[in-house]
């Protein structure tokens, strides 16, 4: 009788197993199929000298100051929709799927580090004949961007840290909630390993639910692109190769070093990354805005589009006028002889200059006539 009940009870668990087995069981699609349903018009698939292709809209005004997007983990171009429909009518938008990401997927070289994906996105700018950009990322993607202001500094007319990672957390500056769980849980080496075959849809659903407040923001249709494009063929190796790379942050005094002028913007519920860490960059970056938004989540430009491309919108026309401004006049050395001419000009000689006789004059009558008095 006993083994009766043993045997059935291990037939039940075997078939409950071979349920759930059939259910998170997802084979491969291939990129072909997933191009056709997540392309667009837009879509340009550019070959890179790796091997990679690229998988990149350039959108929006031709003739506009130009804005490069980055994602972040796990996510891909469709991310930044919101900004590309919002500010296409004044900047040219480039968007563009991250290796071991959307559409580009498993990359030949197979470097899915930070800086493996900053020079990724170089060649791809300059596939395009982009030398001068505005660089945007969130999340994983602000690191990428981070990374690439350090390494290729002189190409950013700005840059826009959107709830970024890329730098070094506090102790008490930990993720949270479902988001930080999925998270956790497929960076398990066993069950990264059984992700290889096994994609169950609550990982993506539950991980999406926590990054967003406004929960109506989650369709089954982001659910579906989500799941989908990280099954295409290769990226699910890809993807465990990636969380296998060491994260190397970058250090403070680099940060520091960085003079473009930075938008720095964060939903004040993130709970992937604590806004303390956006307080943290605008502190750190000598020439930062910080922009914070309530009861926002980890990525605003889908959760808030509106005001947060308008502040984005704000930011470059900013930048923009700044950098057209003329230059402020050079000021002679603190340390030079004055000299009121006859006429009632001044003659200014530099201390430094006057072994060189270099003479600068400059006709000011009303200095003249108090220097009379």
């Amino acid at each position: 009788m006993l083994k009766r009940l043993f045997l059935g009870v291990v037939a039940l668990i075997l078939v409950a197993v071979a349920v759930i087995i059939a259910a998170w069981l997802r084979f491969d699609i291939p990129r072909e199929e997933l191009q056709a349903k997540y392309g667009s018009d837009a879509s340009q698939y550019i070959e890179l000298r790796s091997g990679a292709v690229a998988h990149v809209r350039d959108e929006g005004n031709p003739d506009g100051d130009v804005l490069v997007l980055v994602h972040g983990s796990n996510a891909s171009l469709h991310t930044w929709e919101p900004w590309v429909a919002r500010l296409g009518d004044t900047y040219r938008v480039i968007s563009l799927d991250m290796p071991a990401h959307g559409l580009t997927g498993a990359t030949p070289e197979a470097d899915y580090s930070v800086t493996g994906m900053a020079a990724f996105t170089h060649e791809v700018v300059r596939k395009l004949g982009v030398e001068k950009f505005t660089l945007a990322g969130n999340s994983m993607g602000g690191a990428v961007a981070l990374n690439y202001a350090v390494a290729y500094p002189d190409d950013l007319d700005g840059l826009i840290l959107v709830c970024s990672s890329g730098i070094a957390r506090e102790e008490a500056e930990t993720s949270s909630g479902d988001a930080a769980r999925s998270f956790s849980l497929v960076n398990m080496p066993v069950v990264s390993t059984a992700l290889r075959w096994l994609t169950p849809r609550f990982i993506f659903e539950d991980g999406l639910r926590g990054v967003f407040v406004d929960q109506s923001v989650v369709t089954d249709d982001m659910v579906d692109r989500y799941i989908e494009l990280n099954v295409m063929a290769g990226t699910r190796e890809a993807t465990r190769v990636r969380f296998g790379t060491p994260r190397v942050q970058v250090p403070a005094e680099t940060v520091q070093s960085l003079e473009m002028p930075t938008l720095v913007m964060w939903g004040d519920k993130d709970p992937l990354i604590p806004v303390s860490v956006g307080y943290r960059f605008d502190e750190l970056l000598p020439n930062s805005t910080l922009v914070v938004y309530e009861n926002v989540g980890h990525i605003p430009m889908e959760e808030v589009a509106d005001v947060s491309a308008n502040d984005v919108r704000a930011f470059m026309a900013a930048s923009a006028a700044a950098a057209a401004a003329p230059a402020a006049p050079v000021m002679p050395p603190l340390e030079a002889t004055v000299t009121v001419e006859d006429d009632g000009s001044l003659t200014v000689e530099a201390a430094e200059d006057a072994a060189e006789g270099d003479v600068v004059e400059d006709a000011q009558e009303d200095v003249a006539e108090e220097a009379a008095e």
